[in-house]
This record gives C-alpha cells, structure tokens and sequence, in this order.
C-alpha cells in the first residue's frame, strides 16, 4: 500500500508536470487537515512523509507530567517510564497514530484537499507557462460556446475568444481548429483566463513575422497597422537594407507570403505600404492606389488636407470611406481629401478673407475661427456677428465694410451701397424725359434753326464735359484697394 502511495506521487508529477515536493506537501496538509478535523486542534501533532517507507507518519506529542489534565496532551510518568525508562517529568514524548484510524469523513476531507491543492497547482503552472506568451500565435479546437464568446481548447487549458474579437461574418461551429492571438493572460481564482483575438493589429504582424523571413529576423520592419477586419487592411513597412524590397519581401513569388496570410483571415484584403519619415510622402503611400496632386501639412494640429484629382474622389475616400479611415489610422494624422475644383474653390475664398483681413490689420485666423469661411458670409453678417471677431472693433468694422464695396459691389446689399437707390432713380427720371427732348426737337425742325453752328459745338462740348463729370468718382469714396494689397503679409 505504501509503495502504491509512492508510485502514484511520481506518476501524477510526470504526467500533470506538477512537482515532486509539491505533491508531498500537499498530501501531508490533507493529512494535517484531517486529523485536526477528527481530534481538534488543541491537539498537538506533526505529519511528515517518509520517503523510504512510502507513506505519510503522524505522531502525537504528550507531555509527562505528574498528575494528567488533559489527556490528549499531558501523560503520566509511570505510563511514559513503561514505553522509556529514561524519561523525566516535562519531558516530551511522540506516540505514531495511525491513518486508518481518523475516519471515513476524515478521509474523505484529506481527498478533497488533495484534489484542490493538485488543482491549484496545475493552474499555477499553466499560468506561469502562458503569462510570458503574450503577443504569440495559438493553435486550437473550437469547444463551446460561452456568453461572452467561444471557448478554444488549447490542450492543457482553454482560451476565450470575445464576441467583439472575432472577425465579422466569420463562423465556428464545434470542432472547428482556429488559430488566433494572445492578448491577456489573467490569473484567475477557477485557472488562468487566456483572453485571444483575430482582430487585434499586432496578429496581422504575427502573421508576417511567421510568414516572411525578412520580419522575423528584423530586415524589414512593420511600423504600423490598421485594420477593418474581414475586409480591408493596410500594414506600413520599411527596409533596413537598401537592397530589400519591403514589399516585394512581403509579397513573396506570385505573391505565395500575402495569399496565406490572406487565407488565415478569410479573404480580408491588405495593403502594403512604404514608410516614410515624410508625413506628406507616407500619407501618398497610404492612400494608394489613389493619385494625390497635392498635401498641405499642418503640424500643431496633426492635420493633413489632401488634393486630389475630380476622378480619383471615390478612389481616395474608398468604399464607405474604408480608405481614408484605414490611411488616417495608419498614419495617426486627421485627413481632409478635396478634389481640385473644390479646392480651388475654397482657396479663392480664403484669398479673399486674407485681403479683408490684411485691411482690418487682423489674422485671418481669427475670422476662421469665428466661422467666416468666404466673401458672401462677411457681406451678409451683421454687425452683431461680426462683433463676435476676436479683436473686432468699430473703426476696423467700417474698414471691412468700405473694403466689402469696392471686392464685390454686385454682392453687396443695398443698405451697404449708399447711394445706389437714388443713382437708378435718376437714371429712370432721366430716361423719362427722353420723350421730351425727341419733341422739342421735332418742334424745331418743322422751324427755322434758332443756334448756329459754333453754338451746337459748344453745347456738345459742355455736355461731354456733363457726361465726363458724372463718371468720375466721388471725392467722398476712398481708395481702399490700394490699402489692401499694399499690407498681404500684415
């Protein structure tokens, strides 16, 4: 029996990987446990292993003593001189007890604290085997499904795939194998709980550092991924040596490397594209295969505004905006894409606003951020609105008023043009009176001529003058324009 004890110690260590002095420890505390259980634990005792004999020893510790109090502690002399004729009152004598006379719920107690210790144990070791294997591929059988995702079985233990790590439209059903990433291992009361994804960015390099040679030994490097997972992804490499093609190492002959990776993650579709320290550069790279006319950096504000040509909108945007989503992400940059029309467009708008700005001796930025984004918006504000300008005062609003007249006169409302109503009035008086004229000089014809010929070229000289005079500006106009272009950098 007790080389059965001994046996069954080593084949539980060699087959659960559990250690040899843990098992032992864990008997001896189940013995421990049951022996208080059954004699209390007032009791004094100790429980060892004997590693020649193959079982587990309990003695019981008495004290001699002359006159016994406690039985279960103390003995008498004569009793303990009976067993050792040397011993002496105070001393300490051990009696062996044994095992098979605690008990059947004694037993079934030290049974019970072997299977949790043992389980302990195991989880101890699983846990110390996958918490440094965070961040590596796993290979495992679809088991059940849970409420919060799939269970995987890994072999020794089991992973979690969350619902909202699983690629959309994809679908297990039991027994299915499914290859997926660690993301977080954590320790756990009921085991360690391995938590895997096959969405997370970091699978996607996984992925190229087992397939290609180059990432995994480091020649090329991935610096970035973004993902739509089932659908579209773009991943941003560079080359350490000048005489590696980061894409076309990637890629692999006939494009063998991309397709298994492209495979594993059902069909989803990848992008390689080139770093490059140039945000400009990598931001063409990144919106590829789209065409880009041109890119104006704004640094402080991480913002990229992308020109591109009419044809190439819906390249550049992408299906439901997928492109320029994935290409925002890779680059960690906010993207605006114009076409060049639309661009045109607005760049004349602001051309306009810098020159209203340059007269108010105001940075256009501050007409921006009060929301005036063109020449119609100034001319239709008011002047509570126009208040709201940063640095806005009187003497610079009437500026931009004078200004508004002469940069567009067509758009300008009648309120603003001054004198306009009474100028079309005096047109139409004028035009009244031209029945007038036609008589009196048909009246005249039908007489002799009452001026000579000297005095019709006078009169037509004065009313050339007349007509010369109504032309010319008013003196009470000033020449803001030239105020405007002489101050574009101020």
């Amino acid at each position: 029996m007790s080389m059965e004890l001994k046996k069954a110690i080593d084949q539980i260590s060699k087959d659960r990987g559990i250690d040899r002095d843990l098992l032992v420890d864990t008997l001896e505390e189940a013995v421990r446990s049951s022996v208080a259980r059954k004699y209390g634990d007032h009791l004094d005792f100790e429980v060892g292993y004997n590693e020649e004999q193959g079982e587990i020893d309990v003695y019981q510790f008495k004290v001699v003593a002359e006159e016994v109090e406690d039985p279960d502690a103390e003995i008498t002399l004569e009793e303990a001189r009976a067993i050792d004729p040397n011993v002496q009152i105070d001393d300490e004598m051990g009696f062996k007890l044994k095992i098979e006379d605690l008990g059947r719920i004694a037993a079934q107690s030290a049974k019970q604290v072997i299977i949790q210790r043992m389980r302990d144990a195991e989880q101890e070791i699983i846990y110390e085997e996958y918490k440094d294997r965070k961040g590596e591929i796993v290979s495992g059988i679809i088991q059940r499904r849970d409420r919060s995702g799939w269970i995987i079985n890994l072999g020794r233990t089991e992973a979690l795939l969350p619902k909202e790590e699983q690629i959309p439209r994809e679908r297990y059903k039991r027994g299915d194998r499914v290859q997926a990433f660690i993301i977080e291992v954590l320790p756990q009361g009921r085991g360690p709980q391995i938590i895997v994804s096959r969405t997370h960015g970091d699978y996607m390099s996984a992925l190229f550092s087992r397939e290609v040679p180059e990432v995994a030994d480091g020649t090329v490097r991935i610096l970035g991924v973004s993902r739509d997972p089932g659908s579209r992804a773009k991943v941003a490499v560079m080359s350490k040596d000048r005489d590696v093609d980061p894409v076309g190492a990637c890629v692999g002959i006939r494009g063998s490397r991309i397709q298994n990776i492209v495979q594993e993650l059902r069909g989803e579709r990848i992008d390689i594209v080139v770093w490059s320290p140039d945000i400009a550069g990598f931001a063409r790279n990144a919106l590829s295969p789209a065409s880009v006319s041109r890119i104006i950096v704004d640094e402080e504000e991480k913002t990229l505004e992308v020109v591109v040509p009419d044809d190439q909108l819906n390249l550049a945007i992408g299906r439901k905006g997928q492109n320029v989503k994935l290409a925002a992400k890779l680059l960690g940059w906010k993207i605006d894409i114009f076409t060049e029309s639309r661009f045109g467009e607005l760049n004349a708008s602001r051309k306009e606003l810098e020159q209203l700005a340059s007269v108010a001796e105001m940075p256009v930025e501050k007409f921006l951020s009060a929301g005036f984004t063109s020449l119609e918006q100034m001319i239709e504000a008011d002047d509570e609105a126009m208040s709201c300008i940063e640095g806005m005062t009187p003497t610079r609003m009437g500026n931009i008023r004078l200004a508004l007249k002469l940069l567009a006169p067509a758009k300008a409302p009648a309120e603003e043009t001054g004198d306009a109503p009474e100028a079309s009035t005096a047109l139409d008086e004028a035009a009244g009176d031209e029945p007038k004229a036609a008589t009196a000089m048909d009246e005249a014809a039908d007489d002799e001529p009452v001026a000579t010929a000297d005095e019709t070229g006078d009169a037509a000289a004065e009313a050339a003058d007349a007509a010369d005079a109504a032309e010319a500006p008013g003196d009470d106009v000033p020449a803001v324009e030239g105020d405007a272009t002489a101050r574009p950098g101020e």
